[in-house]
């Protein structure tokens, strides 16, 4: 099955192919700013992971069958090589991706995620969407007042939000699979299959106020991906790309031109 996409920028076959992965409980459209940036010199092709957007739905959700859902479409659009940008869950895709086949990569910029293994952090997210599903609410300012009692973040919840689909009866649900996500929630949090030590040009991208990528991560890193650099976005936490757009996309152009 291939993963729903969307082209902008260069046409196909034009241009050196760009591929956007979103993170967790997002959708194609969260790197929109990064995939304008990109297509005046790039084809560029976001898309929707598995159990996310308007791409199929599946009961299994691991790094590797997410990874070869990629490489599936990268063949589908007869893609040789193309750069991966991908941001949190799809900076793991996007470094599984290379790990399977480092051949179809061109370049790897990785948005504030790193190669290891996480401790639960969004429990609160997760209880927020189970009772705005369970509500079968009518509008988003009814979701939105429902999950304020469990997210004070209101950029947070206008992010999550963006998923809430209206159906043809008028009825509100999620666009992502909850129940398969929180299913397999440990596996999202989980490390991607190091193999071997990938030789492709890594970019790692750091908020400076995100605690994703620390410093204790370095070398789990350097093992994995050997030809790695780092480069730290200030005053960004960890939606970098949203906050700091301009030196988000500076960086990414900068390193695969």
């Amino acid at each position: 099955m291939l993963l729903n996409y969307k082209l902008s920028g260069q046409p196909l076959g034009s241009a050196e192919p760009v591929v956007l992965l979103h993170g967790l409980f997002g959708s194609l459209e969260n790197l929109n700013i990064i995939a304008r940036a990109l297509g005046e010199s790039y084809a560029v092709i976001n898309l929707d992971l598995r159990n996310h957007g308007l791409s199929f739905k599946s009961d299994v959700m691991d790094y590797p069958s997410m990874a070869q859902d990629v490489l599936t479409l990268l063949e589908h659009l007869k893609i040789e090589k193309a750069h991966l940008v991908g941001h949190s869950m799809g900076g793991k895709v996007a470094m599984q991706v290379a790990m399977l086949d480092e051949s179809k990569i061109h370049k790897l910029v990785v948005l504030d995620i790193a190669p290891v293994n996480y401790h639960p952090r969004h429990d609160s997210i997760i209880q927020a969407l189970n009772a705005v599903a369970s509500a079968q609410v009518t509008s988003r300012t009814e979701a939105d007042t429902i999950m304020k009692a469990f997210i004070d973040e209101q950029g947070v919840r206008g992010f999550l939000l963006k998923s809430l689909a209206k159906g043809e009866h008028g009825e509100f649900n999620w666009r992502f699979n909850l129940a398969v996500i929180e299913a397999n929630y440990d596996k999202i949090i989980s490390n991607i299959n190091t193999t071997h030590s990938c030789l492709c040009d890594t970019l790692f991208l750091k908020g400076n106020n995100s605690d994703y990528i620390l410093a204790e991560h370095k070398d789990a890193i350097m093992q994995a991906f050997s030809n790695a650099r780092a480069k730290i976005i200030q005053g960004a936490g960890h939606w970098l790309h949203a906050e700091k757009p301009q030196a988000v996309n500076r960086s990414i152009i900068d390193f695969i031109q």
